[in-house]
């Protein structure tokens, strides 16, 4: 296993996972011209609100690493927004891989931290999280 690991990090493949809310985005970057693929397509058709593309790529902007590597992403479960935010954890991950120094940068914008807020379980008696069914005296 620990061969395994060594052999990826020699070819340059850096493999990361993201999470947010109920979303997993799994990173693959490698050295290149900074082509972004989210599933199969291009990253700005992917992820088609500008506000969602930004929150995607801070971690490249943050340290200057826009267009230094081509990433493929796969990201599933959940909505655009969480799995916007899941890939901008993914990335911020692999982007330590790749290159050690570029941790404290990451760390102090918040990015390698898991995001915990998760949506609140439905409890019985209960139309949702804490929504009640609207009281009647008589």
């Amino acid at each position: 296993m620990a061969e395994a690991k060594a052999v990826k990090k020699q070819s340059g493949l850096f493999i990361a996972t993201g999470r947010r809310k109920s979303s997993i985005a799994r990173v693959r970057m490698q050295s290149g011209k900074g082509v972004i693929k989210v599933n199969g397509r291009e990253i700005g058709e992917y992820l088609q609100r500008d506000t969602l593309l930004l929150v995607a790529l801070q971690p490249l902007e943050k340290v200057g690493a826009m267009g230094k590597y081509d990433i493929t992403i796969t990201v599933d479960g959940g909505g655009i927004a969480g799995q916007a935010g899941a890939i901008c954890h993914g990335i911020a991950r692999a982007l330590v891989k790749a290159n050690e120094t570029y941790k404290a940068e990451l760390k102090a914008a918040g990015f390698l931290t898991r995001d915990p807020r998760m949506k609140e379980r439905k409890k019985y008696g209960l139309k949702k999280a804490r929504k009640a069914p609207q009281f009647s005296k008589r």
